[in-house]
Formats: C-alpha cells, sequence, structure tokens
C-alpha cells in the first residue's frame, strides 16, 4: 500500500519559478525556429521573384518589334514575271524608303535611309511577291520590320541625351525616324518572330523555331531511348535480379551516375557518338542521346522508388490465385506504379531540356538559320541559343537572350506542371 501510494504521479507545480524560466526558453526556441523558417522562405521567393522580375524586364522589349509601313513598286523593270523570286528587291525598298524623303540628296544620307528598314524587308517582300505573281506591276503596302538600332530607338532603349558620339544613331538619324513616327508609319506589334522564326545575326530577324524543335527532337529521341531502357532496368533490379554483389554494385554506380557532372556525359558522346560511330554533329539524335544517358538514372531511380512503393499485399494476393512472376510484375505492379514513374520520367526530361554543358561539346551550338527537319539535321536548342545570344555583341540580342529564357522557363514550369497533374490523377493511396 505504502509502495502503491509512493509511485503515484506527484502534482507538477506551475508556480515554480526554475520550471517557468524553462518553459519560457522553449517557447523561446520554438519561436526562432518559426521565424527562421519563415525568414529563409521569404527570402528564397524574393530572390526568385528578383530573377523572374528582372527577366521579364529585360526580355519585355523582345516581345514587340517595331515595324514601319511602307508601300512599294514592283516595276517589271526590277521583278521578272519568269522568275519572280530573282528580281532586285533591295532597290525596290530603297526606292520606298527615298520616296519618303524626296529633299534628301546626299548619297550618304541616301544610304544611311535605306538602311532603315531591317535587311530582311526585301526578302519579306520577296516572298509575298512570289506567292502572288500578279502583284508585279502595282503596289504593294506591307509593314516591315526596322533594323535594329531604330527598333531600339523606338522602344526608348536609346537615351537621346546620351552624347552623339556616344549613340547608335545620331541626331540626324534621330530626327528621319520622329518624321516617320509623326506620319504615323511606325508601330509596334506582337513579335511573332522571336517563336516563328530561326536563328539570324540580325537581332530584329532572329528567333527561336530553330531552336525550339532542336529542343523537341532531342527530347523525342531522349524519350524514345530512356523511358523503355529505364523502366526495364528498374524492374529487373528492383524484381528479379539476385541480391548479391554484383547488384549491389551496379546499383552504387546507377546513384553515382545520377550525380556526375553533365559536361562529362558530353565528352563521352563526343568521344562516342562522334567520335567512334561518325553521327553528324550538331544533329538533335546525338544530343537526344547525350541526354538520354544523362536521364536514364534519374528514370531508374524513380522507377524503382515507384516499383517498391507498390505494397506487398498485391503480389502476394495475385501469386495466391497463381499468377506468375511476370504476370504480377506487369499486370499488377507496373500498372500501379505507372504515376510515379511517368513523374520521374518528366522531370528528367525536363532536367534534360535545361542542359547546355553536354549540347555544346558535341555542337549544337552552331549558327543555323533553318529550322531542322529531322532529328539529322543539324541545329541548335534552347539552352544553347541562349548561350549563343548572350554571347553576341550587338545590343538587340540583350532583350532576346531574357526573353528566350523566359520561353525556356515557361516549357519548364509546363512539364513540372504536367508532373504534378498525372501524380494527382493516376494517384492511388494505400
Amino acid at each position: 500500500m505504502t509502495d502503491l501510494a509512493s509511485s503515484a504521479p506527484q502534482r507538477i507545480d506551475w508556480s515554480d519559478a526554475e520550471l517557468r524560466k524553462r518553459l519560457a526558453r522553449r517557447h523561446s526556441g520554438d519561436k526562432w525556429l518559426k521565424f527562421a523558417g519563415i525568414a529563409a522562405l521569404a527570402i528564397s521567393f524574393s530572390m526568385l521573384g528578383i530573377l523572374v522580375l528582372s527577366l521579364v524586364s529585360n526580355g519585355f522589349a523582345a516581345f514587340t518589334q517595331t515595324h514601319l509601313k511602307l508601300e512599294f513598286e514592283i516595276s517589271a523593270d526590277r521583278v521578272s514575271a519568269e522568275d519572280p523570286a530573282a528580281g532586285n528587291y533591295r532597290a525596290i525598298v530603297r526606292d520606298a524608303m527615298l520616296g519618303l524623303f524626296p529633299e534628301v540628296t546626299s548619297r550618304a544620307d541616301q544610304r544611311e535611309i535605306a538602311n532603315i528598314p531591317s535587311n530582311g524587308a526585301q526578302y519579306i517582300l520577296r516572298d509575298r511577291v512570289v506567292a502572288d505573281p500578279a502583284l508585279i506591276g502595282t503596289r504593294v503596302t506591307l509593314s516591315v520590320p526596322v533594323s535594329d538600332p531604330y527598333d531600339q530607338l523606338a522602344k526608348g532603349l536609346v537615351d537621346r541625351k546620351t552624347p552623339e558620339a556616344n549613340r547608335r544613331v545620331n541626331d540626324q538619324e534621330i530626327a528621319w525616324f520622329d518624321r516617320l513616327e509623326e506620319k504615323g508609319l511606325v508601330s509596334k506589334p506582337l513579335n511573332t518572330g522571336l517563336i516563328t522564326n530561326a536563328d539570324s545575326r540580325f537581332p530584329e530577324l532572329a528567333g527561336l523555331r530553330g531552336a525550339i524543335l532542336g529542343s523537341f527532337y532531342a527530347l523525342l529521341v531522349c524519350f524514345l531511348i530512356s523511358f523503355p531502357v529505364g523502366i526495364a532496368a528498374a524492374i529487373y533490379l528492383e524484381e528479379f535480379a539476385p541480391k548479391n554483389k554484383l547488384t549491389d554494385t551496379v546499383e552504387i554506380n546507377i546513384n553515382n551516375l545520377a550525380a556526375v557532372p553533365s559536361v562529362v556525359f558530353g565528352l563521352l558522346a563526343l568521344a562516342v557518338f562522334i567520335g567512334w560511330f561518325g553521327l553528324p554533329r550538331s544533329a538533335p539524335l546525338v544530343g537526344g542521346m547525350t541526354l538520354a544517358l544523362m536521364t536514364l538514372p534519374t528514370i531508374i531511380i524513380a522507377t524503382r522508388a515507384a516499383v517498391k512503393a507498390v505494397p506487398p499485399s498485391i503480389r502476394e494476393a495475385a501469386l495466391g490465385i497463381g499468377a506468375s512472376k511476370h504476370q504480377v510484375v506487369f499486370g499488377h505492379v507496373l500498372p500501379l506504379a505507372m504515376p510515379g514513374i511517368l513523374t520521374g520520367t518528366i522531370i528528367g526530361l525536363a532536367q534534360a531540356l535545361g542542359e547546355t554543358a553536354p549540347l555544346l561539346l558535341i555542337g549544337m551550338n552552331a549558327f543555323i538559320t533553318q529550322a531542322p527537319g529531322g532529328i539529322l539535321d543539324s541545329s541548335t536548342a534552347l539552352p544553347t541559343q541562349i548561350f549563343i545570344w548572350a554571347d553576341s555583341p550587338e545590343r538587340g540580342f540583350v532583350s532576346r537572350t531574357s526573353a528566350a529564357i523566359c520561353v525556356l522557363l515557361v516549357f519548364l514550369i509546363l512539364m513540372n506542371a504536367l508532373a504534378v497533374v498525372l501524380r494527382k490523377r493516376f494517384e492511388r493511396r494505400w
């Protein structure tokens, strides 16, 4: 009876000063931990906000393009009806510009005025006439892009207060462009050419079409190789492979490969795919195979985790009704693990989309002015196109570099969002 009384719980004296002091320290520690977490989140989101704001503010100018509305006289002596593509369209554009400034007689000034439209204006006019030869002998009104210095001037990126010697356009050229604006011939529509045009050495004509198609073909090759091979390897290691030192070594190496720098895969592809196999440089086929080598460890690890997450009772129930081992795996385990497998695959492809170093080593940073028509055509990719533009000295490529980064981020966000949607849509709770 005495032992029971002595073992009874003692009441806590909450008025004790030492106890209250310890509680205060515990509560203070909890508050500081909570504050540290909130501060870390705030710093992370603020840095992300600064990055996005910087990209959008710098790249916003590239999403519009300054155009000049001109009336062109397609005379028969300039363009032949038998071969309209061989016409002297440069002279037609020059005549259209000089017609707006009849008082200018100096050859040097006339040459400067003719440089206001972009060099691509003659090709835009040529394509229009080739598509409709009936325009020969008539006058055609078209809006054509202006050259980069005047595009920068129209967008306010050229400070008129800067000394004339330090500006890309002098006072006379600014006066000529102001006259065109006063006549209502200058407009700034949405720059669809940023997506529909291929690369160009003229910033006002450069676009991402070739890079987007190159990235698409490279990711397609990457998916067709890494997805089935990665799933097959993961299923064998998780379900069929014996547990011995050899498989342990393979598993360790797969985990290590996931952390290998991407430039190593680029050197491997340069030596094997291009050096030994003789595959073409700058081709999406080589780029996709290189990215597949990088993506395989990610897909294998994600697939093994998804397969391991399927409850053992599913396997036991299938085996209990007479199913074979491969029927259990491919008829029950794999379908249930597919949401996790797809999520890991999409995240791996999103990571591959942003890789630059291996693609630079296999030559996918070449200056390509045409969009690729297949996996064997020379091409660039979005990351390498950003690298090329960032290294260009022309002022117009500064905003286009930021705009290209924004486009790449949009694709990455869409791919990660797709992974989240697939997981939410097909996820099973056990």
